[in-house]
């Protein structure tokens, strides 16, 4: 396959709007624009294995799990069968990989040696957001317009609990330094944290500046989260300690999907409206190194060894593209 590369130029709750100077170059350069299969619609969420350089896209429109080989850059297949897929997350000690396939109300397991599909689970009203918690081998699925977070029994594929949370379910993470699940719940615009074990709420955090949260990501060894409001375009830093938001940032309009670097302490916050901000974190503050646009780059992912950062585009001439991206050097 030819690749085209080209080098481009607190006891309170409160939060309080944070500005930052706008960087003077693009922060990110283009590596590739390499060719995926399927047609040229909507992609979701994304996740990395990074031991096996495999890089798991739903392509939400065409019904497709694409597996990408970020080694070689190529698509190393593309399973069909998916209906209306939105999240996707690998275990590596299972073996397996999840997909939230909405349009079947239920979360399909694959085999990740043979790419096979090897169960469902459910029924789930409106899968989306997954996340894996080892010590109970339970995928949380945020179940967005069921107002609920589910749980899946990850080896059997039962349905073992559905969890009330009273508003629309956003993105849904593992904390392993907790040993918590988070689920940003919009309508009440709050960060609810959830027991594995008892599968029962055990907090729930308002965002205070933020209106309908949606995309989280964690760095966990600084115990920060990130969680942007689709309502209002706005990036919160929440402190896993205390649960109490350090500050507000301003992001592209209806952010989606978040990527945090551990290695470099950068983040990414990819908008429906096709806006990137990168912010480099420093201490419990984030700094603008700036922002770029692309169409429908509302999805990212970020690999933390390499540092190369993944959007798929889903019409660029006619065709979709996963356009590979580097840090920009100053």
């Amino acid at each position: 396959m030819r690749l085209r590369v080209t080098a481009a130029t607190w006891g309170l709750s409160l939060a309080w709007t944070v500005s930052a100077p706008a960087a003077d170059v693009a922060p990110l350069e283009l590596v590739a624009d390499v060719p995926l299969s399927g047609a040229a619609v909507r992609f979701d969420y994304q996740n990395l294995d990074a031991a096996r350089n495999r890089l798991y896209i739903a392509h939400m429109d065409a019904d497709e799990l694409v597996v990408f080989d970020t080694k070689t850059r190529s698509v190393l297949a593309t399973l069909p069968g998916f209906p209306r897929i939105h999240g996707v997350i690998v275990v590596p000690e299972l073996n397996r990989v999840y997909a939230s396939a909405t349009g079947d109300h239920k979360v399909f397991a694959v085999d990740a040696e043979t790419l096979k599909i090897i169960g469902k689970g459910g029924p789930i009203h409106y899968p989306d957001g997954l996340a894996y918690a080892p010590g109970v081998k339970r995928v949380f699925v945020s179940d967005e317009h069921g107002n609920a977070d589910a749980v899946v029994d990850a080896l059997t594929g039962a349905l073992v609990k559905t969890i009330p949370l009273g508003g629309n379910a956003g993105n849904t993470v593992y904390d392993p330094g907790s040993g918590k699940i988070l689920v940003a719940v919009s309508q009440k615009n709050e960060l609810v944290m959830i027991d594995p074990s008892s599968e029962a709420i055990m907090g729930r955090y308002p965002l205070p500046g933020i209106e309908d949260p949606h995309g989280i990501a964690l760095d966990v060894s600084a115990r920060l989260a990130f969680v942007a409001g689709e309502g209002n375009n706005k990036l919160a830093v929440v402190d896993l300690s205390s649960m109490r938001v350090f500050g507000t940032y301003a992001v592209g309009r209806s952010p989606d999907v978040l990527a945090f670097d551990p290695g470099a302490k950068v983040l990414y916050v990819a908008a429906e409206s096709g806006q990137v901000t990168v912010f480099q974190e420093n201490g419990n503050a984030l700094f603008l190194k700036g922002t770029i646009k692309m169409p429908h780059a509302h999805t990212v992912s970020v690999d933390p060894q390499t540092h190369f950062v993944y959007f798929p585009l889903q019409n660029l001439n006619g065709h979709p593209v996963l356009r590979i991206m580097t840090p920009a050097e100053k």
